[in-house]
């Protein structure tokens, strides 16, 4: 009875510790995607700007556009703002969303940064609203999808509440009028007239755990080996019956 249960015992253990181990091994690969990710967007975030026509291209290609800085000269549709709900340094606010046409007749939105709720309306930070060609440069983001708890987006008040690209795009030109590029610009700090938006809201920290991750997991593996190795040990030590 004693060896058919640890047997059973075994069996338990040693699908624990191919989980465990497993777990260890997949945060060793996650560990390496990561740092990868890391060096990517050091790399695209500190280089030479690119052109809207190169992002553009990559992305049609199916390549992955993002966190290249682009640089681009034209105006901005003030008109067509759109506000993304959005948190900053502790301030409630939003952030302001407008296509930005070049010189060639291409259009980017571009998140031109961070407003206080206070600031929302245009009226209110007038001087920022320059109707003059200029240069924009920023970081290429890809559109996002709605996460579980985010609201829905309010397009008929002009409150959004995640970046949906298809959908702002929609409700700022009729359908079918205006191809955009299939990414936004997030826009660098720079010297806006009046001082809003606030540019420069791109997060480029990465949390990078999975080494403490990996430890933690190959840890537990091991207590569980130990553990197991002095049961078996006191079970052959006890003197028989």
């Amino acid at each position: 009875m004693q060896t058919k249960s640890l047997v059973g015992l075994t069996a338990l253990m040693l699908a624990a510790f191919a989980v465990l181990t497993g777990l260890g091994v997949w945060q060793l690969q996650r560990l390496e995607w990561k740092q990868g990710l890391i060096a990517q967007i050091e790399a695209r975030t500190n280089g030479p700007p690119i052109t809207l026509e190169d992002a553009v291209a990559l992305a049609g290609e199916g390549r992955d556009p993002s966190y290249y800085r682009v640089r681009a000269d034209g105006r901005f549709h003030h008109a067509k703002e759109r506000y993304l709900y959005a948190v900053s340094e502790g301030r409630v606010g939003w952030h302001v969303i407008a296509p930005f046409e070049t010189e060639d007749g291409d259009v980017v939105l571009v998140d031109r940064g961070f407003v206080p709720d206070e600031l929302k309306d245009p009226s209110a930070r007038a001087l920022g609203q320059v109707e003059n060609v200029i240069t924009v440069t920023g970081i290429v983001r890809t559109p996002e999808t709605q996460a579980v708890f985010t609201p829905d987006n309010e397009p008929k008040v002009n409150r959004w509440f995640w970046r949906d690209l298809a959908g702002m795009a929609r409700s700022m030109f009729p359908a079918g009028t205006t191809e955009v590029a299939p990414f936004f610009l997030e826009a660098d700090k720079s010297e806006v007239p009046g001082g809003w938006p606030e540019g420069g809201q791109t997060r480029l920290e990465i949390p990078n755990n999975h080494l403490q991750y990996a430890i933690t997991w190959f840890l537990l593996a091991t207590v569980l080996l130990i553990v197991y190795g002095l049961y078996v040990r006191s079970l052959y030590r006890r003197p028989p019956l």
